[in-house]
């Protein structure tokens, strides 16, 4: 049995419990992280020197970070369909997780801790149109690559629809005014038909 660290509500651990879900993965999962506190004990640090989540647990192997998490669990369970073997379309793959981790995550980052978590005093209304057309641009390059196909990397569903779902769940739940990006839109409604997307996913953003 796998078990998977790390609080239902975290973005990082959607994309786990949807990779999991995909490849047909039973798995138990512990309470970790905000409210629920353990990850700066010294027992979950052994196990993950950040503190953060999620942290996978398979048998003797530790696995940290969410996008590696996902690889280890195609690599380890059979999910080709999810994350080629074959080298050119696994290195297509490979960008876009990388691309969501060196650009998705810095640009939406702001807009999520100024909606979603202010600071006490709140938001200042005025810094927020500033910091959407920075996350619009970045979502525009994506929407360009989704004019010639119907998921991120190719004709399929892949890894790298997993690790920017989530990010899309949030860009079309925010109250404000984005730009028309039909491409990205046609593309979440596609993977909003996934059950585990569904299930893990489009839950309350906290």
């Amino acid at each position: 049995m796998l078990t998977i660290w790390g609080r239902a509500t975290s973005s990082n651990v959607q994309k786990v419990l949807w990779c999991c879900d995909e490849l047909g993965l039973a798995y138990e999962r512990v309470d970790a992280g905000r409210q629920f506190g353990k990850v700066d004990e010294p027992d979950y640090r052994m196990m993950n020197p950040n503190g953060l989540v999620p942290t996978l647990i398979d048998g003797e192997v530790t696995v940290w970070e969410s996008n590696s998490v996902m690889r280890y669990l195609c690599n380890r369970y059979g999910g080709d369909r999810l994350y080629p073997a074959d080298p050119a379309p696994r290195a297509a793959v490979d960008q876009w997780l990388d691309w969501q981790l060196s650009t998705m995550a810095p640009a939406i980052a702001p807009v999520f801790w100024a909606l979603v978590r202010p600071p006490a005093g709140g938001t200042d209304p005025a810094t927020i149109p500033p910091l959407v057309q920075k996350l619009a641009a970045v979502w525009a390059v994506l929407d360009r690559q989704l004019a010639a196909r119907p998921y991120i990397a190719s004709s399929n569903l892949s890894l790298a629809d997993l690790a920017l779902g989530n990010s899309a769940r949030r860009w079309f739940a925010f109250a404000f005014e984005r730009p028309e990006l039909p491409h990205l839109a046609a593309w979440f409604d596609r993977i909003s038909t996934r059950p585990g997307f569904r299930t893990h996913v489009m839950t309350p953003i906290v």
